[in-house]
């Protein structure tokens, strides 16, 4: 995605995914635009409340001039929680790279949704 089509993305739907290994857990949050194709990803968090303390920026309407950032704790309050082993986060990976494919995308969300 380039860098005019990232200006436009508006997500439709947040992934909250939760990997939790022997040692501590691991916190992401995905954004997804189904219009557009398009994807985000914000990784790399050891403690939650550290994610929901960060601030996201995001499009209030495509191509619009205005941009303002939320907590992620409020994007939290409405983001699919999703609770993975790390084989399912690998899959999660995997599929975030991929060239992107709504029948895949809404496959691996039911398969994992309801765990």
């Amino acid at each position: 995605m380039n860098q005019r089509q990232r200006k436009k993305l508006i997500p439709s739907i947040w992934i909250m995914a939760t990997k939790q290994t022997e040692a501590h857990a691991y916190y992401a949050l995905y954004a997804i635009d189904w219009k557009r194709g398009g994807r985000l990803s914000w990784e790399g968090w050891n403690q939650l409340e550290d994610l929901l303390q960060f601030h996201i920026p995001i499009k209030r309407k495509a191509g619009g001039r205005k941009s303002s950032s939320q907590p992620a704790a409020k994007i939290a309050k409405r983001a699919l929680h999703l609770h993975l082993n790390e084989a399912q986060f690998e899959q999660l990976e995997q599929l975030f790279y991929q060239p992107f494919s709504k029948k895949r995308w809404r496959m691996f969300i039911q398969m994992n949704r309801n765990l």
